[in-house]
């Protein structure tokens, strides 16, 4: 039986362990490489990229590249499917890991046997969704008037920061009067009516 090969890519090598025995206890799949950053993942797929079937993929990996742009530097430049595999479960991460191409979104407390058959999929094309995340994807699409926007979401992201108006116009590149605009949007959307409560209101919907 010819087994799915894996590129593992999360900053924790305990973690890189754990997962290994458990997608290699299936006899279905073999981690053929590992990697603790996204730009260690790039330099891997540059020279071996054939012996590759899928990449399972963290979001969050310390001060380098990010999980979404790694996610979206595979995608486009090695068509390879990207699972994410990772403990962020908001809006935020979700639509920006989809955004960037991955096949699937998976949380790591899912019981193994969902793991390993999630990497199986992947490797085959096959969307792969949380329950959770599942639910989190049709309520956006149960209310689209109300549902936050990607571009929406990262100004919400940005105001948690602490970033002013001017802020977020420099780091989006667009003007304080379009920041303006969209906060009027957000604020209507989310039902409040300063920035303080936006913020309050995304993080207990679970938006970010």
């Amino acid at each position: 039986m010819t087994q799915v090969r894996v590129l593992l890519v999360d900053d924790h090598p305990v973690v890189r362990s754990g997962v290994k025995a458990l997608l290699e206890a299936s006899g279905k799949l073999r981690l053929t490489a590992e990697a603790g950053t996204g730009e260690s993942a790039l330099e891997i797929l540059a020279v071996s990229a054939q012996e590759v079937d899928v990449v399972v993929m963290d979001l969050q990996m310390g001060a380098g590249m990010s999980g979404v742009e790694a996610t979206r530097r595979i995608t486009a430049e090695h068509d390879l499917p990207v699972l994410i595999l990772t403990t962020f479960d908001t809006q935020a991460d979700i639509v920006a890991a989809m955004g960037a191409g991955a096949i699937g979104y998976l949380l790591k407390d899912a019981p193994s046997e969902t793991v390993q058959h999630a990497v199986l999929d992947a490797a085959a094309r096959k969307s792969v969704l949380s329950p959770s995340i599942t639910a989190q994807m049709m309520k956006r699409l149960a209310s689209p008037a109300t549902a936050l926007t990607p571009r929406e979401i990262e100004i919400l992201q940005q105001l948690a920061t602490g970033a002013t108006n001017r802020d977020l116009a420099r780091v989006l590149f667009i003007s304080e009067a379009t920041v303006k605009t969209h906060l009027v949007h957000i604020y209507d959307k989310l039902g409040v009516e300063n920035r303080t409560q936006a913020i309050d209101r995304a993080r207990t919907q679970h938006i970010i």
